[in-house]
């Protein structure tokens, strides 16, 4: 498949296009030097996929991811620096805007070590061949919610509601999330694949367009009603009882599936804490991440929900969690928020 490289420094440029063309899977049809080069070299050339640096001057990566989305759709990965909090939120909106995947620059803008993520950019490639383009609408700037003071919740969670996310999820993460009400009556535990670095900007995005207060997690902290967790990045999540309390417990263990965190050990140890007090809910991504935790908290007699195939970005996760254990629910993107909602609801009353 052919592939644009857009980048503002010609040695990265350059460095790019050697790993994709080595890969043999790909090949490099053109580079363009900065947003508006690009468009002209998409016009041109019609790429089947996009790599696009996310900082660069004239037109940065989010203004031309924009426009690639609205006017031109195709498959872009987002090669990031991410340097400063400002790099992780323009990555972070370019996600949401609907590029498939990013890859982290290994030293900053120009990386004289590009190599050493070269598997992670091919994979990103690989993955951006399966997207399912039609799935998700482009998503306008989300509203920032204005909640008033945040004076937090004394009340610990008796019911739990975890999501798993990966290719797809922040833009996922950014319709559900802030579509859940102030009042759900439950804690709210998220694993979103991503690495170390960009998890407590995600949490942060989402808190300032949610009515629930989002943040990163902090090991040992009491699971509490009414807030969302998001798994930090480079750390599996669980919830433990210690002393008749849930809590937040973080760990370095080995990556499953292939990645850390991952939404296997959290789904179970749900299971294991809540119980039929507990709803799971798959979302967008490659791979079968989920799908046994999704079994553990049906079997304990929660609540199932997994992404219809039309509205998922990657159908891969949602597949294998509806194969191995089914769902109560399969819902579009846009009703999730809902059905999640209503399984919370089912629990309360039927279980009061």
């Amino acid at each position: 498949m052919s592939v644009l490289v857009v980048d503002d420094s010609a040695f990265m440029r350059r460095v790019i296009s050697e790993v994709i063309d080595a890969s043999g899977e790909f090949h490099v049809i053109g580079t363009a030097r900065n947003g508006m080069d690009a468009l002209k070299q998409i016009d041109q050339l019609n790429p089947d996929l996009v790599t696009l640096d996310v900082e660069m001057p004239e037109l940065d990566g989010v203004q031309t991811l924009g426009y690639i989305m609205s006017e031109t759709p195709r498959p872009v990965v987002m090669l990031s620096a991410a340097a400063t909090r400002g790099g992780v939120d323009l990555t972070l909106r370019c996600l949401e805007l609907g590029a498939v995947d990013f890859v982290r620059k290994p030293s900053g803008h120009i990386s004289l070590d590009l190599e050493r993520v070269s598997e992670l950019l091919i994979g990103a490639l690989r993955t951006a061949r399966e997207v399912n383009l039609r799935g998700v609408d482009l998503l306008a700037r989300p509203k920032l919610v204005d909640r008033g003071p945040d004076v937090g919740s004394t009340v610990h969670a008796d019911i739990a509601i975890v999501i798993a996310a990966s290719t797809g999820g922040p833009r996922a993460l950014a319709e559900v999330i802030p579509n859940l009400p102030a009042d759900v009556n439950a804690a709210v535990l998220v694993v979103q694949h991503m690495p170390a670095g960009f998890t407590q900007g995600l949490a942060q995005r989402l808190d300032a367009m949610s009515h629930l207060h989002v943040s990163e997690a902090q090991a040992n902290e009491a699971v509490e009603s009414n807030r969302v967790y998001i798994a930090p990045g480079g750390r599996h999540m669980r919830v433990v009882r210690h002393e008749g309390v849930r809590r937040i417990a973080l760990d370095d263990l080995p990556a499953i599936h292939g990645v850390r965190p991952a939404a296997d050990p959290l789904f179970t140890s749900v299971a294991a804490t809540f119980g039929r007090r507990s709803v799971g809910v798959v979302l967008t991504g490659m791979g079968r991440d989920g799908a046994v935790g999704l079994h553990a908290i049906r079997k304990a007699g929660g609540g199932a929900i997994v992404q219809d195939k039309a509205s998922s970005t990657i159908y891969g996760m949602p597949l294998a969690a509806l194969l191995h254990t089914g769902a109560d629910v399969q819902a579009r993107l846009s009703d999730i928020a809902a059905a999640i909602q209503q399984l919370v609801n089912a629990r309360r009353t039927v279980l009061s």
